[in-house]
């Protein structure tokens, strides 16, 4: 093992999140250090769409959360290379009947009263922000401030503007604590890092890295898919999904639940989402799930149904119970912070969830209440996880 290196701070976690609290917290004069097992966006990050979204989000704390990002992913999308693709181009959610329809007119009313842009489309208007979409849908809503980003891209280019010192390859097998309990730092296979801080954003494996503090974080992984078309002229234009994906996204369901997600991307395939189910770290491939994607796609977007899918392509989301992520310090063990548990939402949410990390870090008053994130919020038997959340 060499000598122990000594850091302001270790991020465990290469992803898109891990990255961000890189990044703030370098900018906020930080020495940073960030350890993943595996190569940058090697795992939910890489497998994800790159959803910078706020249409799916209830009036609340995820919201708040996102509405900054969105702000804050901007501002980056002027310091980034093109590489990262950051698209404002807006999102679509359509209802089947005048059902699904007063229900998004409720949602969104929600919505607008916490700042977002969410703009009634009916049914006769839908073609002229999506020519292709299916001619029976009842109407829907546009919000032009869902944008888009290549993940894995995002991720690098975050880390190497940030300047951190990263051990990529090497697994976190320890944190470090005192004989008072505070952290100290981490220890992988081939080397020591001195810290006073380490953020956990370890995403699905979050619950993992707490026990390596001594704590508990209840994070479970939820499998998706997505289906990649071949190469198509820009056809779809913005991101487009169904009404009954917002129900989705708010289940607790362990069971399969898809619902069709469709966007066209700058290098020409359609990706096609998106589906959850919690079955563990089950890798195996479910045609059932690829089944569905592919009829409810076509349902929205007919001419899909001539197209051929190139490939699938399927990850792992960490969600907690709550449906919102951990963010913050651990009271329980001083010097620990958390940044994981944003289910299918950590691309969009990264850069807030930086900034809320570094401004605990530092001592300094956060850019909303950081209260609903709390990491310890689980001890609270109103959140504890039911027996169908483990």
């Amino acid at each position: 093992m060499s000598s122990t290196e000594t850091h302001d701070v270790v991020v465990i976690g290469a992803g898109v999140v891990g990255a961000a609290c890189a990044y703030y917290a370098s900018r906020a004069g930080l020495r940073v250090a960030v350890v993943d097992r595996g190569p940058v966006a090697g795992g939910t990050t890489g497998a994800g769409e790159g959803n910078l979204l706020v249409s799916d989000k209830a009036a609340g704390p995820e919201l708040e959360l996102a509405l900054l990002s969105v702000r804050l992913w901007r501002e980056l999308a002027a310091v980034l290379p093109p590489s990262v693709e950051y698209e404002p181009k807006g999102g679509v959610v359509v209802a089947p009947d005048e059902a699904a329809l007063d229900a998004l007119r409720r949602f969104a009313e929600g919505q607008r009263g916490a700042g977002v842009d969410a703009r009634e489309v009916a049914a006769d208007e839908l073609g002229e922000l999506e020519p292709h979409l299916a001619p029976w849908l009842a109407g829907g809503f546009h919000y032009p401030q869902d944008a888009q980003v290549q993940p894995a891209r995002a991720a690098a280019h975050l880390l190497h503007t940030s300047a951190c010192d990263r051990y990529l390859d090497e697994e976190a097998v320890a944190i470090l604590t005192g004989a008072d309990g505070t952290v100290r730092g981490v220890r992988t296979a081939r080397r020591e890092l001195s810290a006073p801080a380490v953020v956990n954003a370890a995403g699905t494996w979050g619950g993992h890295v707490a026990e390596l503090a001594g704590t508990t974080l209840p994070v479970l992984p939820r499998r998706g898919f997505v289906l990649v078309t071949e190469p198509l002229p820009r056809v779809v234009r913005h991101k487009v999904y169904a009404a009954d994906y917002i129900a989705d996204v708010a289940s607790g369901s362990a069971a399969l639940q898809s619902s069709a997600v469709v966007e066209g991307t700058p290098a020409g395939p359609v990706l096609i989402g998106a589906t959850r189910e919690r079955v563990g770290f089950d890798r195996a491939l479910s045609g059932e799930a690829l089944r569905r994607l592919a009829a409810q796609a076509v349902a929205l977007f007919p001419l899909l149904a001539h197209v051929r899918v190139m490939r699938a392509y399927h990850g792992f989301r960490p969600y907690l119970p709550d449906h919102l992520p951990a963010i913050g310090p651990d009271p329980r063990v001083p010097g620990l912070f958390h940044a994981c548990g944003h289910e299918g939402a950590g691309i969009g949410l990264a850069p807030a969830t930086g900034l809320l990390v570094t401004a605990a870090l530092c001592g300094e008053r956060p850019p909303l209440d950081p209260a609903p994130f709390a990491p310890d919020r689980f001890d609270d038997p109103a959140h504890r996880p039911t027996g169908a959340d483990r």
